[in-house]
């Protein structure tokens, strides 16, 4: 059973985060690390994580000094991963027990080294109020307008990482950047239509920040893709329609 790593960078996410953590512990899949990065400059949330689980040998506390950014501490938390792979957790989503397990059986079976889930959305009150579907993806294009791959759901090998990629500076949207760059590179990222985790929907996430929003999608096409800006713009109204859709389904 190969080690896998779980990656959680930890910001103010107090009321959320023991359920985060414990959807880890019960994974029917028992051979994991749990890499927690704290990047918060107070400190007084990380006095209780280590009373709650300071105990336990499967879980590693990285502590940043000063707020680097959930991008950023995921790389952290990625140079200090003994996996062969590595999965990602946002502190205030959680996992079904056997998402592990279905999800690294379904890669070695469909030989991907990078897959994502279909996941459940819930609101402050755990009540369901969306769905993301899974698909395969074989090319940036097919993700070019809408991005339909969930952080919290994606297992890939660390092995990926040494062909020069890694998480940006954004404050959002900086996943969305990583699967361009792995699919350019023409690694296709396999779709497992199994709804193994949830992401939790809450108003004051960065992911609820529209202007931010709009923002880090410009650079993603200007910045990341070198698009001109009129092929940026272009694209940034595409995928902004393609959310409000969502958001409109939801």
């Amino acid at each position: 059973m190969d080690l896998v790593s779980v990656i959680i960078p930890y910001f103010k996410k107090k009321k959320f985060i023991v359920k985060t953590i414990n959807s880890v512990l019960n994974q029917t899949y028992s051979n994991i690390e749990i890499i927690l990065i704290y990047d918060d400059e107070d400190k007084s949330d990380l006095k209780y994580l280590k009373k709650k689980f300071g105990n336990n040998k499967s879980i590693k506390f990285l502590i940043n000094e000063i707020n680097i950014g959930a991008g950023y501490s995921r790389n952290k938390g990625i140079e200090h991963a003994r996996g062969k792979y590595v999965s990602f957790l946002d502190s205030d989503d959680y996992w079904k027990k056997n998402k592990l397990e279905l999800q690294i059986n379904f890669m070695k079976k469909k030989k991907f080294i990078i897959s994502h889930t279909s996941y459940n959305i819930i609101d402050t009150k755990n009540k369901l109020i969306g769905y993301r579907k899974a698909k395969t993806f074989i090319s940036f294009r097919d993700i070019l307008k809408n991005c339909e791959i969930g952080l919290s759901t994606v297992i890939l090998e660390k092995n990926i990482f040494k062909k020069n990629l890694k998480f940006p500076s954004l404050k959002t949207k900086e996943d969305f950047v990583l699967w361009l760059l792995i699919l350019k590179k023409e690694i296709p990222i396999g779709g497992l239509d199994k709804r193994l985790s949830v992401w939790k929907k809450t108003e004051n996430s960065l992911s609820s920040f529209i202007f931010q929003k709009l923002f880090d999608g410009f650079k993603v096409y200007n910045l990341y893709l070198k698009y001109n800006f009129i092929m940026s713009f272009y694209y940034l109204i595409c995928l902004s329609l393609n959310y409000l859709v969502k958001r409109t389904n939801d």
